[in-house]
């Protein structure tokens, strides 16, 4: 087999640190070149670091050349706008041009269900649901998807992705509940989860896998095919202490929000809508075409992530 060329985007971020891990497990004499716009850590061996920002076009320049395997895992999640739509929209163009001026053969690029709006959503496919992003940050990334489809790559849509280095998922839940201390609308609600390092494990079967995961393109969703009660997922983190409490209670949807707007917090209405009610996806396609299970599911994946979780607490993710 010959050895592969991996350009990997974001790789000292959350999803792209668990990425160069997999690889380096996968594939050891894959060549990696790895993108970062803050110093990498020293424990990298066998990846070539190049500083490169999404938001500088210029920096880009030269980034792909020689490569066969373009990993575009970088991209800007805050409340800047501006920001979004340069690295998000205008940045990942730019990013995929230069993929396509090197002859880079396949492209697979990180995008998130967020791009689907409030919902609910009860387990649609891709097929069966129209994006409507309500945030900067989910716009920019729906606007970044279009050149990597029109340049035949494949687009991944993760759900809420867990494990150490989340700074979103857990922490937000742990901020609603110490606002909201009650089963959430009963903790019906289900939600599209995904382990970090399972997320790793499908990313680098596109990048790798011969066959149907080398010649997939178009858009997947990205995450564990089944999903996640948010009672359930509350009374898992309450077990490692993560959560004070179990909860108790389970207080109505009004007085729910009630709650939530009468005590300060970070985590807004809207995202707290995320959490609580039914947004999932369906998820199996991308799983079978990338010719891997999907492993026992992010619950049981929240031992290993209870440290980091307890240090964070529900600390916002700036």
């Amino acid at each position: 087999m010959s050895t592969r060329r991996i350009v990997v985007t974001g790789a000292t971020g959350f999803v792209g640190s668990a990425v160069l891990r997999r690889l380096a497990a996968q594939d050891p004499r894959a060549v990696v070149r790895a993108t970062s716009r803050t110093p990498p850590p020293a424990a990298t061996h066998g990846v070539r670091w190049v500083d490169a920002d999404l938001a500088d076009e210029q920096s880009l320049r030269g980034v792909c050349e020689g490569a066969d395997v373009l990993l575009s895992l970088a991209s800007y999640i805050g409340p800047d706008a501006d920001r979004c739509a340069a690295v998000n929209s205008a940045g990942a163009a730019a990013l995929v041009a230069e993929a396509r001026r090197a002859g880079v053969e396949r492209i697979v690029h990180l995008s998130t269900c967020a791009v689907y709006g409030p919902g609910p959503h009860r387990g649609q496919d891709v097929a069966e649901l129209t994006p409507a992003p309500v945030s900067p940050a989910s716009a920019g990334r729906l606007a970044g998807e279009g050149p990597v489809l029109d340049a035949g790559g494949l687009v991944l849509r993760a759900g809420l992705v867990l494990g150490t280095g989340d700074r979103w998922a857990v922490p937000a839940l742990v901020d609603a509940f110490r606002r909201v201390p009650a089963r959430w609308g009963g903790g019906e609600g289900l939600a599209s989860f995904v382990d970090v390092d399972d997320l790793a494990r499908l990313i680098v079967a596109f990048a790798l896998g011969d066959g149907a995961p080398a010649g997939t393109t178009g858009v997947l969703h990205a995450h564990h095919p089944e999903p996640v009660r948010n009672g359930d997922l509350m009374d898992a983190l309450a077990e490692h202490r993560v959560l004070s409490a179990r909860p108790e209670e389970n207080w109505p949807w009004h007085r729910c929000l009630e709650a939530l707007a009468a005590t300060p917090g970070w985590v807004s209405e809207r995202q707290f809508t995320l959490l609580a009610r039914d947004h999932w996806y369906g998820a199996d396609a991308a799983w079978e075409l990338a010719g891997i299970t999907p492993g026992p599911g992010p619950l049981s994946r929240i031992g290993p992530a209870a440290a980091w979780y307890r240090e964070r607490g529900g600390a916002a993710p700036g």
